[in-house]
Parts: C-alpha cells; structure tokens; sequence
C-alpha cells in the first residue's frame, strides 16, 4: 500500500516510530540492554509492507545532531526466491557491505571472513574437501551484524515477508533474535503467519516474551467500516453513496489492498461511486484475483503475457535488458511489453528497474503459467542468464530445479556443481535439493551411486537418517561405487548409523564390507572402524569376545606407523580403560595416537575418513586414567581446529562438551556447568535426544549432585526424560543407568537405586567393563544397602577397591576407599578415610579429594581428634570453595563448628571466599564506581561485571547498599591496604 492508503494503522505507525525514538534514546543514555523486535502479523494486502516503508523512512531521517544516525539493514524475501540459499541474509547485508573497502570488510568480519564471505555473495564459493559448517555459517552472519551494530549502529534491520524467507536466512535470523538484547539494535519483522513454517511464529513469540517491553507483537486486521467508507470517498468524492462504500467494504473483507486496487479500477473505468454501479464492483475485485490476472494476461498479447512470465520467474527487481533476455523477445517489444504492464498497474518502473506493484501479484503471474513447456523455457532462459552474468551454478539451481527432466548430462553436471558450491558456502538443504533434482534428470547409470554418496555426504551433519538411507542406496548400485569412494562410504554410513543410535548396525555393515576385501591398509581402516563400533555399545552380547579379538589385531599392528595401525592402538587403549585394566599399559599404547602431544596424521579432528571418534577416545581414555592435563590440551586443540573450520554445530558442541567433562573431573564444578548449558542450549537446535545431548544432561546432573542442588538435578532429568528405558546404546559419560541410580540415592530412594544400580551393574559385567570411576555402580550400590545388607555392602565396597586398584590411577583408588568407609564397620573409618586423602591429594580429581577430607575431618571429630579434624576440614573447606561445591562447603563449616571452632571464624570473608576478579569489582564498585566504569577500569565488559558482582553478593550475602561495609569488617583487607 502507499501512505495515502494507510487508514487505521496510527496506532501501529506510532508503535514502530516509538521503538526506533526508544533505541536512539537508550543508547544515547547508554542503556546495556537496548535490543528490540517488532513483529507484524497479518493476511496479505494489509499493510505490512508500508507500515515497514514508514519505519525505514522514519531511520533515515536525520538525528538530532542533523546526521543519519540510523544504519539501515532491509530486505523482502520473494516466493520465487525460498530456494535461493541465504538470498535474504544477501539483500540485507550486501548494500551495507559493498560501500566498504576490503580493509573494512574484513575488519567487521574478523576471522569469520573465509567462512561468511561465499553465503553473502562477496567471494565465490570454493567447493572442495571441507565443506562449509552450516551451524559455522549461521554464527559468521551473527557476527557480522553484532559487529555492524557495535561499530556502526545503531540499526534497525527489517525483514519483509519472513514467511517467504529461504531456509538459511530463515534459520539464521530466528536464531539470532534471541542474541538482539544487548545490541543497539531494532529488528522489524513482518509474516503472514499462516504461512509461516510450523513452529517460527511460537519461537518468536518467546521472544517477545523475553524482551519484555521491548518487544511487541502488530496486529494488522481488517479495514473496518468508516475506514473503507473514508478512502472510498477521499478518492471518488466526498458525494459517494453510503450503500455503495458498504459493498466496496464487504466484497473486499476490508482488505486495504483490495481496496485500494479496486478503487485504481473505477477510476480508470471512470466509474462513479453510486448504487447503480454496485452490480459491477465484484467483477472489478475478481480481476485482481489469479485466474483474473492470467486471463488478463491472455488479452493483453503474447509478448506482454511472455514479459509477465519472465518478471515472475526472476521475481526480482530486472532491467528492460535482462528482460528481454529471459522472455525471448527482441529489446523494443520487450520495452513495451513492460510499459503495458506498467500501464495495467502489474509492474511498477524506479529509474531503470521494474518490479512487481505487489507480492501477491507476482504470485498470481507465476501461478498462471499453467504450460510445463512455457515455465521450463523461461527457467532455462533465466538460468542461462545467471550463469552468463558469473553468478555461478548456485545462484542459477533455483532455476535450473524446476526444468523438466530431459535425460540431459549438461544439466545434471550443473546441478552437481551447484550443489558443491551451496555446500561451500553452508547451505547443505540447498544442496540436497540439487542433487535430487540431479538424480530425477536422470544421469548416466554410471553416475548414479556417485551422486547418491554426494546426496548422502551433503547433509551427513544435519540429517544422519536420510544419509543412512542414500549411502545404502549408493552401495548397492550397479555399476557402483570405486573402491576408495566405497570404502568412505562404508566409515560415513556406520559413523550416521552410530550418530542415530544404531550402532549394532554400524557394526554389521562393516563387517560385511571387511568380509568381501582384501588385506592392506584399506581393510585395516576398516577393521578399526568395525571396532570402533562395536566399543561404542554399552550393552554388546560379546563384549568380551570383542576385546579378545581387538588385542589380536592391535598385537599383529603394534609396529604400525600408518593411521589405521594407529587408530588399532587407541582403541585398545580405550577398551582397557573402560575394562578397568592397568592404566600404564593404557596410557602407552594411547601415545601411539599422538604426536607432538597433539593427534597423529591422519587421526586429526578434521579428517573426513574417520570423523572424531579417534581423537576423541583418546581423550576420554586420558580423562579416566587421570590424565586431565592431556585430555585438556586435546579438547582444545579440537575447540580451536573447529572454530577455524567454522564447524559451530555438533562437532564444537562435542568439543566443548569435552572441555566441560575435564573441568569437571578437575573439580572446576561452576565452570563446568556454565559450558555444560551453553552447549546444551545449541545442540537444541538438532533436536533433543542427540548422543551430545544424553551426555552434556549426564555431566550437568552430577555437577547439580556435587552442589547440592538435588532438585534441580532431579528437575532436569525430568526435562530430559533421563531414565533408563531412554537411555542410547552407546555408553553415555559418566555411565547413565549408574548415575540415574546415584540420583535415586541422593532423594532418599535406596530400595529403588539399588535396584536401578544392580541392573546396570549386571549389564556392564557380561559386557567386560569395570571401570570405577566412569561407573561407580558397585559403590553406590553398596551405599545403597549398608542399612539392610551391610555385610554385602562392605563385600561390595570391597571389590569396587579390588578393581579400582588394579586399575591404578590414585583418583579410582581414592574415591573407591572413601566408599569403603562409607559402608565400613565403626572404627575403621578413619584409616580408610586418611588412606583416600592421601591417594585423592596425589590426583587431579579437586571435588573427590574435598570430599574424602571433609569426610575425614568429621570421622576425627567423631573419635575426639579435634585438632587433626580441624585441619583435615580446613583444607577440605578451602577445596570445596575453589571446586563451587556449596553443599560441601556448609558441611564443612557446619562441622567445623561441631569441632569447637567459632561461628565469626566460618563466616565469608572477601579476602577469602572471593575469586581475584570477584574482588577486584567488588571493591571499585564499593567505591562509588558504576558498572561501566568498573568494566573499564578491568578492561572487561559491563555483562561480565554483572556476573562477577551476583557472585559477591551471593558469596558475602549482602547487597549493593551492603557491600561496602562487609569489604571493611574484612581483617584481610586491612591487612593488604
């Protein structure tokens, strides 16, 4: 609509316009939250469009220092355009971009550049063996608008008919919303929710809630009465007649649009606004309706009719030129083709360009081209035209899909490269779309398992399933895969099966393959890789059986220096370590995957053969052998290897999972958990239920269990609906039928966790595995039943040490003895106890050691050794501290107390209980200093000035009005000023 047409929408207008008054306003005074969104809602035709044109109008006024103030970000999707990958991310950033120099480019993008370039049309894309991550990609563009809207803003970004938006822009921007807070940045989104794919209005409605007030939902209904009667009247003549307004208003159902055009009708019929016309009215609106249009169309001439079909089939704003082109028609009748369309108020001209006077009629254009031959032609013309232009295959699939098939090679060869470079640039939907087009064309049977391995591998990280599907496909086609391309797709189709929890079947179909090769490198891959499988069942029948094979196979390859001799060793390595067997023998044949302290060649993070299963049991095999300080180098080279590839989804969410694992191992308990959300809140995005996801709830329940926060715990589990009969075939870590009996335990339950405890018990001795620290079964159950079979428990107990000894590592030894007196009869407590202390203080495991001292300290209370207890509990307090363990923490105070030692002793102390950090914000905020002065002064940001100073008031128990007083009742300040 035009703003002469924008009746009843002041309301609507002046919310947008306030918005943006509110952004100026807030970041000028500095506010740390200044993000907004603006969504409007409505059917088509009722003003969106020109609600939005007013909102930008209203940016790129000048400000109050009479500067543009505003950087303006806009784009309208197109309905012809959903299949052109990122083409909205383009439309909203390219003009911005484009007026910068390299230089400036590159400094907005940083080193998201390599990775955002090719999705925003800056570079071409470069298809080759690493694809684009596609989640890498999303976070490229976010980063580029944070940028944007840091340096350059504030900005308002709008975005025109969202439900059009192709998948990737899509994807990105509904992502990115929840990230708009803290930005100078307003975002303006208009959709017509029935169009909408299912579950983005609901998601953005979350949103809205979360901004609070800075996020408000537009409503744009239906026209009502006095509002049609005043446009008709306003442009027919104030004479109009009352019963005619009426009808224009219910044969157009209030549609300012439809209102609006057929009042553009009586006025070039020279229609008068009197009843004696009304019988025409339903004639003029049905012209504006689709099959109106065609036959519009159809009168108007064929050259004007074959100019509508090409302006459709672009669906873009074009140039007489292209048009030409694209229709098949010679320049001048090209030119008044277009003026006809122009003159029918179908297209509208801006300078040099035409487009479409409204989305609705584009679509109805398109929809009238009912002959396949006619539309096929102008697809072709149009894809012949992009490719000419060098805008690449990619940019031309959109076309180049929706040709008939016609058994053409040339056709199938773009649609391959098209979607190599969709893959290149991380638009993996995109590329499956090409390649099954591909495949419908059809290519020679020659071609045909090459390009489903291709179909299988382009969406292999987002959609594990279908790529089981087409690998199987490729495999058993004739002619079919050469023997390099089926030996990948072997690995890739059992690493998917594994991926989807079917790694019973990932063992099966590499066995198959094993069985029909000959001996060499090839076979040895892939016999590691059979094993690799078959380790990642928790429950196999012949778990056993397959240990003794592997030990077989790892003694013929010991001397082995290729990746796949290797890959044999670390797999050894993790089988031992999960049997509960030596550590040493362990840790030495782990070296064989390393070099430089960092993977071997060929076993690298990266590396497409094998994924990162390798690597990243060798990692797992360092953490359980105490060995944090390796597993901690190698999960943060891996962090580093997928940051620079841009792989932001599942494999840095593995990665950080790792990190956060090690962190808790160490102790490191509330850092655990801040990366344990964090991942957890992206992998979301795949969907729940994930393999990364069973894992980062396992860690994230024990971390709460350490705390203390067994309800949260408990609320969590639930959430994610961890329980046994869900639990995946692939061991989870730490063992999750072993920690939901721990849970059990920590509510009280005994009878149940001990039930829960024996059956995972029972499974993981006919698979072979004992180790005790992974899972503590046989520990917890016999915590479980010292009430009613303490004698069964002490035997329990008992054999959990027997293995945790033969293991080896001081951690399993320690935490095994602290069980032992847990169950032990009165008086042999102690001992064992200052045995765990001793082992536990020679491991890195800080959480385990805190808890066998402060247990120790309350065993010597019990026998009177006040003084030895008070310095056992000390220390104990002091670890418990570092570790974030609160619920330990007040144990120890509590039996401090009961120790004899004064309550003013045990309260918190700044110079104590305060991280440096902590510390040093609280002091410069004690005086006088505001956040961001404070954020200054430690070189930080304001937001993590905020989590720094919720952590003092929640360790000091004081407030903002307090603080100042608690810092100088502290003597340890005293003593340091």
């Amino acid at each position: 609509m035009e703003e002469r047409q924008l009746y009843e929408r002041e309301d609507s207008m002046q919310q947008g316009v306030a918005a943006l008054r509110a952004l100026r306003a807030d970041v000028a005074a500095g506010d740390t939250n200044p993000g907004g969104l603006l969504l409007y809602r409505g059917r088509a035709g009722f003003g969106k469009t020109s609600l939005l044109h007013r909102l930008r109008t209203v940016a790129n006024s000048v400000g109050p220092d009479g500067r543009k103030d505003i950087l303006l970000l806009h784009a309208r999707a197109g309905e012809q355009q959903k299949d052109a990958a990122f083409h909205v991310a383009r439309s909203l950033l390219q003009p911005t971009l484009a007026k910068m120099t390299e230089a400036e480019r590159r400094e907005i993008f940083g080193a998201w550049y390599d990775i955002a370039a090719p999705a925003l049309g800056l570079v071409p894309p470069q298809p080759g063996d690493q694809p684009a991550d596609a989640y890498g990609v999303l976070e490229a563009l976010s980063w580029v608008v944070t940028q944007l809207a840091v340096n350059r803003g504030p900005v308002l970004m709008v975005v025109d008919d969202l439900h059009w938006a192709d998948k990737e822009s899509l994807g990105w921007l509904t992502g990115y919303i929840g990230q708009i807070s803290p930005l100078p940045l307003l975002v303006a989104l208009a959709y017509r929710n029935e169009e909408l794919p299912d579950g983005i209005e609901d998601g953005l409605r979350e949103e809205l809630r979360q901004l609070g007030g800075r996020g408000q939902l537009i409503e744009l209904g239906r026209l009502g009465r006095s509002a049609v009667d005043a446009m008709v009247r306003n442009r027919l003549g104030e004479d109009a007649d009352d019963l005619f307004c009426h009808t224009c208003w219910t044969i157009t159902e209030g549609n300012p649009l439809e209102v609006s055009n057929l009042i553009d009708r009586l006025r070039e019929g020279k229609l008068e606004a009197v009843d004696e016309n009304i019988d025409q009215l339903r004639s003029l609106v049905a012209q504006g309706s689709g099959p109106a249009i065609g036959k519009r169309l159809e009168r108007l001439g064929t050259d004007v009719q074959r100019g509508a079909f090409a302006a459709a089939v672009l669906d873009t704003a074009f140039e007489l030129e292209t048009i030409s082109r694209v229709a098949g028609l010679p320049l001048n009748q090209a030119e008044t083709a277009v003026t006809k369309l122009v003159e029918e108020s179908i297209l509208t001209r801006n300078g040099r360009e035409y487009q479409f006077v409204h989305p609705t009629v584009a679509s109805a254009v398109y929809q009238s081209i009912t002959f396949p031959a006619m539309r096929t032609s102008i697809h072709g013309r149009a894809a012949d035209e992009v490719i000419n232009a060098g805008k690449g295959m990619a940019a031309a699939s959109r076309h180049l899909i929706q040709l008939h098939p016609d058994d053409n090679p040339q056709v199938v060869e773009q649609l391959r490269t098209a979607a190599h470079e969709h893959l290149a640039m991380g638009a993996p939907e995109a590329a499956r779309g090409c390649l099954e087009r591909a495949l419908r064309e059809p290519p020679a049977d020659e071609e045909v398992a090459e390009i489903r391995y291709e179909l299988a591998s382009s969406v292999r990280l987002i959609d594990p399933g279908y790529t089981v599907n087409q690998l199987r496909l490729a495999m058993k086609e004739v002619p079919g895969l050469d023997e390099g391309l089926r030996e990948k797709a072997t690995m890739r189709l059992g690493q998917a099966l594994t991926h989807t929890n079917r790694v019973q079947d990932a063992v099966t179909v590499t066995g198959a393959e094993i069985a029909r090769m000959p001996d060499g490198p090839a076979k040895t891959r892939l016999q590691a890789a059979s094993f690799m499988w078959r380790l990642l069942l928790r429950n196999e029948v012949d778990g056993k059986e397959t240990s003794r094979q592997l030990d077989v196979l790892a003694a013929q390859h010991l001397a082995g220096r290729d990746d796949g001799s290797r890959a044999v060793q670390v797999l050894r390595a993790w089988d031992l370590t999960m049997r509960g067997e030596n550590s040493t023998q362990a840790l030495a044949l782990a070296e064989h995957g390393l070099e430089r302290g960092l993977p071997a060649d060929g076993l690298g993070w990266t590396n497409q053969a094998w994924g990162f299963e390798i690597p990243v049991m060798l990692g797992v095999t360092y953490i359980y052998n105490d060995r944090l300080d390796r597993a901690r180098d190698l999960f943060a080279d891996a962090a580093r290897e997928f940051e620079l590839m841009g792989w932001s989804g599942g494999h840095l969410g593995f990665a950080n999972f790792f990190q956060a694992l090690v962190l808790f191992r160490l102790g490191k308990l509330v850092d655990a958990e801040k990366f344990l959300h964090s991942t957890l809140r992206k992998s979301e995005r795949s969907g729940r239920g994930m393999p990364l996801q069973w894992d980062i709830v396992a860690v994230l329940v024990d971390t709460m269990l350490a705390q203390g926060r067994i309800t949260d715990a408990v609320r969590l589990a639930a959430e994610h609906e961890f329980r046994p009969a869900n639990f995946p075939p692939a061991p989870v870590l730490p063992d999750a039928p072993a920690l939901y009996g721990k849970l059990l335990l920590a509510q009280g339950r005994r009878a149940e966790a001990a039930v829960e405890l024996q059956k995972a018990g029972d499974s993981l001795e006919a698979r072979g595995w004992q180790n005790t620290v992974w899972s503590p079964w046989l520990s917890h159950l016999a915590v479980a039943i010292k009430d009613t079979e303490p004698e069964r428990a002490r035997a329990l107990a008992a054999e959990a040490y027997k293995r945790a000894s033969r293991a080896g590592t001081n951690s399993a030894e320690g935490m095994a003895l602290r069980h032992c007196a847990q169950v032990a009869e009165p008086g042999n407590e102690v001992d064992l106890l200052a045995q765990a202390v001793g082992l536990l203080g020679q491991s890195p495991a800080a959480y385990e050691h805190a808890q066998a001292l402060v247990d120790y300290g309350a065993a010597l209370r019990r026998v009177g050794r006040l003084r030895d207890a008070v310095v056992a509990l000390d220390q104990g307090l002091e670890i418990s501290r570092g570790c974030g363990a609160t619920s330990l923490v007040d144990r120890a105070r509590r039996e401090l107390q009961a120790s004899g030692v004064s309550p003013h002793k045990l309260r918190p102390l700044p110079s104590r209980d305060l991280t440096a950090p902590q510390l040093h914000a609280a002091r410069l905020t004690a005086a006088g200093k505001d956040v961001h002065q404070v954020a200054e002064s430690m070189s930080i940001t304001p937001h993590r000035v905020q989590e720094l100073l919720a952590a003092v008031y929640r360790t000091l128990g004081t407030d903002p009005k307090g603080l100042a007083d608690t810092l100088r009742d502290d003597p340890g300040l005293e003593a340091t000023e």
